[in-house]
């Protein structure tokens, strides 16, 4: 939805972009105001969302929102691994500049050389890519996001899922978990 906006040049997506570039989170106003935009223009059949919330004041905005849709939230999936692992992935990120298809080094593609697998494109690093944001990134994952997972418990709708698996294993159990 993020990039969305950014990619219309809307006011939000563009100071989203600036925060987000700086490896901070968006603020619970900016988010919970494009969530409730793009919620306005669903269905009801249901969606996901990838990253959202992050914050107690956005869990509680999303709460009020399926509230007022009569669509109550169902699932809450908490995609873990360690540290290290973490730390890995992001050292061997890189996103096609034409498509946009993130691949991992070593992983999808041979080297940071290589053409997407999907377009033939050429793969770049992103800016946020480096330790220093990924350091300010579980510092700040610490301070706000960690304290959802006692939330969701509480409501009963968290599932831990291990992703130190093959992609495979990991979807194999999502789609359990969501069906």
């Amino acid at each position: 939805m993020l990039r969305e906006e950014k990619a219309d040049g809307t006011p939000l997506g563009i100071e989203a972009d600036s925060l987000t570039r700086g490896g901070n989170l968006v603020g619970d106003k900016i988010i919970n105001s494009v969530v409730a935009a793009w919620l306005s223009k669903q269905g009801g059949d249901g969606f996901v969302f990838d990253g959202y919330p992050r914050t107690l004041g956005q869990a509680e905005a999303l709460e009020q929102m399926l509230a007022d849709r009569k669509q109550p939230l169902d699932v809450v999936l908490l995609l873990e691994a360690d540290i290290t692992t973490l730390r890995s992935r992001v050292e061997n990120r890189a996103t096609c500049k034409a498509c946009g298809n993130i691949v991992s080094i070593g992983l999808q593609v041979a080297d940071a050389s290589a053409n997407c697998p999907r377009c033939g494109g050429v793969l770049i690093r992103r800016v946020d890519d480096n330790a220093e944001t990924l350091e300010r990134r579980f510092a700040e994952y610490a301070e706000k996001t960690a304290p959802l997972i006692s939330y969701y418990e509480k409501r009963q709708l968290l599932h831990r899922v291990n992703t130190e698996r093959l992609p495979e294993q990991v979807f194999a159990e999502v789609c359990q978990i969501l069906n």
